[in-house]
């Protein structure tokens, strides 16, 4: 863990436009590490899983569950192609496997295929509708399909289970702010009153709430870090939601700096990392189309 000076160069999408008074302006203490590297216990464990996937004495229920914990074991090393791959081999094998429909729903959002995800997702609250993530990860893709208020809908009901998980709090700020900003900003205040001081993830809030300027934010995003392996999960956030904020202001040159970092940190099985990429390729889309216009 280290403190580096990290310059948010206004770096446009479509090629380098800043000058030197624009670099020195825009240098921030930055917390910065390592991005971590590929667990070794995973890749021996996808191995292992492997040799077990030739034995032909397996039932197809057994296969289907290989396949399903394989996949999700390529998913947490950013290997999504194989993941899918494998998620779809278990459901042609046992068709009821809810948490292989969330999987698969991620990564139809991803690749901007929302009427797909939608469909994936309602099959898992169709099998169990006790799965929570299904509610954050089908607002997430509604958000990005742009149908807010059904978002905030699934977000809502996300939070109701645990008032006190300020990532809760803050999808939902998200989501609301893209139907009524002012609304979101009242209903932020009043969400907060249920976190806890204690916990770190409080303080993604009290930035949002201006409690906490940008640079107290970052400062102090090391406290209480036990291994690099947290540190990183912490930048991952971090950065993720500074993005999603300079966005919203319409920063689109900062926004896409920070998503960057979230991206460096390789925490791949968190939804900021998977939603930064997918971020990325939006502010693109803008700029293209601003450049035609």
């Amino acid at each position: 863990m280290r403190f580096l000076l990290i310059p948010l160069l206004g770096l446009s999408l479509m090629g380098c436009q800043s000058t030197q008074q624009q670099v020195t302006q825009s240098v921030l203490p930055i917390p910065f590490t390592e991005p971590l590297q590929a667990n070794p216990r995973t890749q021996i464990e996808i191995a292992r899983y492997s040799e077990l996937l030739n034995s032909p004495e397996l039932t197809r229920s057994q296969r289907a569950e290989l396949y399903h914990i394989r996949g999700k074991l390529y998913d947490s090393l950013g290997q999504s192609q194989l993941a899918q791959i494998d998620f779809n081999r278990a459901l042609k094998l046992q068709p009821d496997m809810a948490e292989v429909y969330n999987f698969l729903g991620i990564h139809h959002t991803l690749r901007q295929e929302y009427g797909e995800a939608y469909e994936r997702f309602d099959s898992v609250l169709e099998l169990d509708s006790s799965y929570d993530y299904a509610y954050l990860n089908r607002g997430i893709a509604l958000y990005y399909g742009s149908r807010p208020e059904l978002a905030v809908d699934d977000f809502k009901r996300f939070l109701a289970n645990a008032p006190d998980d300020a990532y809760r709090v803050m999808w939902l700020f998200i989501g609301e702010r893209a139907v009524d900003p002012e609304a979101a900003k009242i209903s932020l205040q009043k969400n907060s009153a249920a976190l806890s001081d204690e916990i770190w993830s409080t303080q993604l809030v009290k930035l949002y709430l201006n409690e906490v300027s940008e640079t107290q934010f970052l400062a102090q995003v090391s406290q209480g870090v036990k291994s690099q392996k947290e540190y990183a999960e912490r930048l991952c956030e971090a950065y993720f939601y500074i993005a999603k904020r300079y966005r919203a202001n319409g920063n689109n040159l900062k926004a896409a700096e920070f998503f960057r970092l979230t991206l460096a940190t390789n925490v791949f099985e968190f939804v900021e990392h998977k939603y930064a990429r997918l971020e990325l390729r939006l502010i693109r889309e803008e700029q293209l189309a601003n450049a035609s216009s």
